[in-house]
C-alpha cells in the first residue's frame, strides 16, 4: 500500500515527535490536537528540532524546509484522517481513550487506511479488537525523543494483515529509522525489559545499596546503556513509568509490581523532568540535572 499522508492524533511528547519525522521522511503530515496551546507548542518544537539539525550539520537547510512546508495542523480528528493513508495516534495511555479513538478512525478514515498505535505497552487488541478493519491495526511504537531514538517496535495482532506490517516497516524506514517485528504481547520488548531494569534500579536506592547517580553511571559505564535508569525515568515521567508496572503487573505477574519508592515519588509530584523533579532535581539549574 502506498501511504502519503500521515495524520498524527495527539501533539504531546511523542506526538510532535512522531510528526517530525513524518515530514521529515517526505510524507505529508497531519498533527492534531484539541488544544490550540499544544499546536502552537508542537510546530514551534518542531521547528527548534530542524533548526539544531541544520545546525549540527545533519540537515540541509532547504531540507528543513521542505519538511516544515509538508506539516499542518488540525483540532478535529474527523478532518486530521480525511486523506491520511496511515494513521498514527499517541494519546494518552487510557484503554478507553484509545478505544473510543479508534472507533472514529473505523468510521470516519479514509478507505484502506492503516491504523497504527504508539502504546508503549498496552495490548493493540485491547482497544481495537471491536473495530472492523482489525487486519490495518497494528502498533508502531516510537521512542521519546524521537528525532534521536532510531527504534520502532512494528507490533502485531493475530489479525494484523501481513501488507499493513510491511507497509508500516516501509513508513518507518523512509522516516530514517529501524525497526524490529513483534507479536503482541504485553510490554512488547524494550518495555517489558525497560520496567525490570527501572524498577530494580528503584528497589535498590531504596535499600541503600547505592545513590542515584552512582547506579546511572554504573549501568552506563558497566552495561554501556546511553542512559541510566533514573536519568531515563526522568526523562519518560515517573507516572508513565508507573502505569506500565501497573499494567504489566495485572497482566504479567508479580515481578512486575511497581517499586514502592516509585509510587510515593508519583504521589508526591515528581514525575520527572517535566515536573521539574523525578529522582534528581531540575528546578534549579536551567533544566538540567542536579541533585537527587
Amino acid at each position: 500500500m502506498e501511504v502519503n499522508t500521515i495524520a498524527v492524533i495527539g501533539a504531546g511528547t511523542m506526538g510532535r515527535g512522531i510528526a517530525y519525522a513524518s515530514a521529515l521522511g517526505g510524507f505529508q503530515t497531519v498533527l492534531e490536537d484539541v488544544s490550540d496551546e499544544v499546536l502552537e507548542k508542537a510546530v514551534t518544537w518542531i521547528g527548534e528540532a530542524f533548526e539544531e539539525g541544520v545546525k549540527r550539520g545533519k540537515l540541509e537547510a532547504v531540507v528543513r524546509e521542505a519538511a516544515m512546508a509538508r506539516i499542518s495542523t488540525s483540532g478535529s480528528v474527523e478532518e486530521a484522517i480525511h486523506d491520511a493513508e496511515l494513521v498514527i495516534e499517541a494519546v494518552p495511555e487510557d484503554v478507553r481513550v484509545k478505544e473510543q479513538l479508534f472507533q472514529v478512525l473505523d468510521q470516519r478514515g479514509k478507505a484502506g487506511a492503516i491504523f497504527a498505535s504508539n502504546t508503549s505497552s498496552l495490548a493493540i487488541t485491547d482497544f481495537a479488537g471491536g473495530v472492523s478493519a482489525r487486519a490495518r491495526c497494528i502498533g508502531m511504537h516510537f521512542f521519546n525523543p524521537v528525532p534521536k531514538m532510531k527504534l520502532v517496535e512494528i507490533v502485531r495482532t493475530k489479525h494484523t494483515s501481513d501488507e499493513t506490517a510491511a507497509t508500516c516497516v516501509a513508513v518507518a524506514h523512509r522516516m530514517h529509522k529501524e525497526t524490529v517485528i513483534v507479536n503482541e504481547a504485553p510490554g512488547f520488548i524494550t518495555s517489558r525489559i525497560n520496567a525490570l531494569i527501572g524498577n530494580e534500579a528503584f528497589a535498590m536506592l531504596e535499600a541503600g545499596t547505592a545513590s542515584a547517580p552512582d547506579i546511572d553511571k554504573a549501568v552506563k559505564l558497566g552495561l554501556n546503556h546511553p542512559m541510566g535508569p533514573f536519568e531515563m525515568v526522568d526523562l519518560v515521567g515517573l507516572d508513565v513509568r508507573l502505569k506500565i508496572l501497573e499494567y504489566l503487573h495485572e497482566t504479567l505477574g508479580e515481578r512486575y509490581r511497581p517499586s514502592p519508592l516509585l509510587r510515593k515519588y508519583v504521589e508526591e509530584g515528581r514525575l520527572g523532568r517535566k515536573t521539574g523533579r523525578g529522582v534528581y532535581d531540575y528546578s534549579h539549574h536551567d533544566g538540567k540535572q542536579g541533585k537527587p
